[in-house]
C-alpha cells in the first residue's frame, strides 16, 4: 500500500523502514497512558471514597463509566476513523483524553468526576479503536506480531508501574491520579502531530450509524447495571429481573438492524470469518474472567490485609510481570507458528491463576498471592499479543479501523461485565455498608468484622473468571488454521487483492 503524501513536513520521512517503529512508539505511548490510568485510580478507589463521601453506586461508575463510553463509542470511533482518517481521529482521542484528565482532577463531588470519566472515555474510544489499526497497517504481517507484541509489553509496564505510582501519587492526594495524565498526553499529542501520517484513503461516504449505538448502549447498561446491584436490592427484584429481560430483549433487534444497516457499527460480514468472530468471543471471555481481578485485590490488600497505598500496588505487581515478559515473546511465536495453540494455552494458564486465588484467605502468606498474580499475568501475555494478531491479520485494509472497534468493544465489554459482576456477587454475600467499609480502608479484619463473608465472595467471582476462562479455552481451540489477508504483489493495487494464505500452523508460510 502507498503511503499518502503528508500535507506538511514530517519529522520521520513515511516511506523509511523506520517509520512502522516510530509510529509503534507514538501508540505505544498512547498504551501506556490508558494502561497506567487503570492502575493508578483503582489504587486510588479507597481515597476517593472517603475523600468524596460516595457509596457503592458511584464507585461502579467511576470505574466502568469510562469503559462503558468506550465500550459503545467504540464502534462509531472506528467508523470515523475509516471516514476522517485513523491518524486524525487517534490524536483528536489523545487531546479529548489529556483535556478530560484535568477536568477529573478538579472534580469536587462524585458526580462530576463521573462525567469527567464518561468524557475521557470519547477520548479513548478514539484511541482504542486506532491504535491496533494503526500498526496493523504499518508492519508487513511476518512482523505483526512482533509488533504486538511489543505494544502490549508497554501495557504490561504500564499495568506494573500504574498501581505503584498510583500508591505514591496518592501519598500526596488522590487527584494526583489524573494531573499525572496531562504532562504525558501532552507528549503523545506532539509526537502524534510531528510523526503520524495517513496510510489510508478516506472514505467519505460512510455514515453513523446512531440506531445500532443506541440500542447497543441501553442493552449493555441494562445487564451491567441487573448485575451490579442485584446483589444490594435483590435477584428477584423487578427492574433487576426486567434489566436482564431488556438486554435479552434488545441484543437480537441490534443485531437485526446490524445486519440490515447501510453501513452499521458491527459489520457481521468480519464474524463470517471463523478465526475473527471466536478470536473476538474468547477475548470477551478473558475480559470477563480477570479484569476484576486487580480492582478485587485493591480492596483485599487495603481494606483487609490494611496496607497502604504504596504497599498494596508494590504487592500487586505480579499481576503484570507475566503480561510484561511473555508478550513480546509470545508475539513473536504467534507470528511464526499461529495463535491458536498460544491463545488456548494462555486462557487455560489464567484459568489456573484464578483456581489458585480460590485459596487466598484473611491470613494467606503474601507469597502465595504474588505466585497466583504471575500465573494470570503469564496467560495474558501468552493470549493477547497471538489474539490480537490473529483477529486483526484478517480483516482487510478498508475495514481494519472498524476491525479495530470491534475487537476493543468485545474486549470492554468483558471488562464491564466482569466489574459489575464482582460488585453483584459482592453485595449479595454481605452488608453493602461493611463492604464499603472494607472497600474504603476504614476498617479492617483487626477491627472486629468477620470477613468471612467479603472471602467467600472472593472466592465466588475467582471461581467465576476461572469458568469463563475454560469456555474461552474451548472457542480458542475452534478458530482453525491462523490466516492473513495479504495484498496481490503483482498488482500493486490498493484493496484489489482478497487472498486469504495458511501460515505456519498449516504448514505454509507467509
Amino acid at each position: 500500500m502507498t503511503a499518502a503524501t503528508p500535507t506538511r513536513r514530517r519529522l520521520v520521512d513515511p516511506d523509511a523502514p523506520s517509520y512502522r517503529w516510530w509510529l509503534l512508539l507514538v501508540t505505544s505511548l498512547g498504551a501506556l497512558l490508558a494502561s497506567l490510568t487503570s492502575g493508578t485510580l483503582v489504587i486510588a478507589l479507597p481515597d476517593i471514597l472517603r475523600d468524596l463521601h460516595t457509596d457503592l453506586f458511584a464507585l461502579l461508575w467511576i470505574v466502568v463509566g469510562y469503559t462503558l463510553v468506550v465500550t459503545v463509542l467504540v464502534l462509531n470511533a472506528g467508523r470515523l476513523a475509516d471516514i476522517f482518517g485513523r491518524t486524525r481521529t487517534y490524536t483528536l482521542g489523545l487531546v479529548v483524553f489529556t483535556l478530560a484528565s484535568a477536568f477529573c482532577a478538579i472534580a469536587p463531588t462524585p458526580l462530576t468526576l463521573i462525567l469527567g470519566r464518561v468524557v475521557q472515555g470519547v477520548g479513548g474510544a478514539f484511541m482504542f479503536a486506532n491504535s491496533s489499526a494503526l500498526v496493523t497497517d504499518a508492519f508487513p504481517r511476518s512482523e505483526l506480531g512482533r509488533a504486538l507484541g511489543l505494544n502490549a509489553m508497554v501495557v504490561g509496564a504500564g499495568l506494573i508501574l500504574g498501581p505503584i505510582l498510583g500508591g505514591w501519587l496518592t501519598g500526596f492526594n488522590w487527584r494526583f491520579v489524573f494531573w499525572f495524565n496531562v504532562p504525558l498526553g501532552l507528549v503523545g499529542i506532539i509526537a502524534a502531530l510531528v510523526i503520524l501520517v495517513e496510510r489510508t484513503p478516506p472514505q467519505r461516504s460512510i455514515s453513523i450509524d446512531w440506531v445500532g449505538s443506541g440500542l447497543y448502549l441501553v442493552a449493555l447498561l441494562a445487564l451491567m447495571t441487573s448485575l451490579a446491584f442485584g446483589g444490594l436490592y435483590g435477584w428477584t427484584t423487578w427492574w433487576v429481573v426486567g434489566g436482564f429481560v431488556l438486554f435479552l430483549a434488545l441484543m437480537p433487534i441490534f443485531l437485526l438492524v446490524e445486519a440490515r444497516a447501510r453501513t452499521p457499527i458491527l459489520d457481521l460480514s468480519l464474524f463470517r470469518d471463523r478465526l475473527f468472530a471466536m478470536g473476538n468471543l474468547t477475548g470477551l471471555l478473558n475480559g470477563v474472567a480477570r479484569n476484576s481481578v486487580l480492582f478485587l485485590l485493591v480492596f483485599y490488600l487495603q481494606g483487609v490485609k490494611g496496607d497502604d497505598p504504596v504497599t498494596a500496588g508494590i504487592k500487586l505487581a505480579p499481576l503484570a510481570v507475566g503480561l510484561l515478559v511473555l508478550s513480546p515473546i509470545s508475539g513473536a511465536l504467534a507470528d511464526r507458528y499461529g495463535s491458536r495453540e498460544l491463545a488456548t494455552l494462555g486462557m487455560l494458564v489464567t484459568a489456573a491463576g484464578l483456581a489458585g486465588l480460590l485459596s487466598i484467605g484473611i491470613d494467606t502468606p503474601y507469597w502465595q498471592l504474588a505466585l497466583w498474580q504471575l500465573v494470570i499475568g503469564a496467560g495474558s501475555g501468552l493470549f493477547n499479543s497471538p489474539n490480537t494478531s490473529a483477529v486483526m491479520g484478517v480483516v482487510p485494509p478498508a475495514k481494519r479501523g472498524i476491525g479495530a472497534g470491534m475487537r476493543a468493544m468485545l474486549t470492554n465489554t468483558g471488562f464491564v461485565i466482569s466489574i459489575a459482576l464482582a460488585i453483584g456477587l459482592m453485595t449479595s454475600a454481605m452488608d453493602p455498608r461493611v463492604l464499603v467499609a472494607v472497600f474504603s480502608g476504614t476498617q479492617t479484619g483487626a477491627s472486629g468484622i468477620d470477613l468471612g463473608p467479603f472471602i467467600n465472595a472472593l472466592h465466588v467471582a475467582f471461581a467465576a473468571g476461572f469458568i469463563a476462562s475454560l469456555v474461552g479455552a474451548g472457542l480458542s481451540l475452534l478458530r482453525g488454521g491462523h490466516r492473513s489477508w495479504t495484498e496481490d504483489a503483482e498488482t500493486g493495487e490498493e484493496a484489489a487483492a482478497e487472498s486469504l494464505i495458511v501460515d505456519a500452523e498449516s504448514g505454509a508460510s507467509i
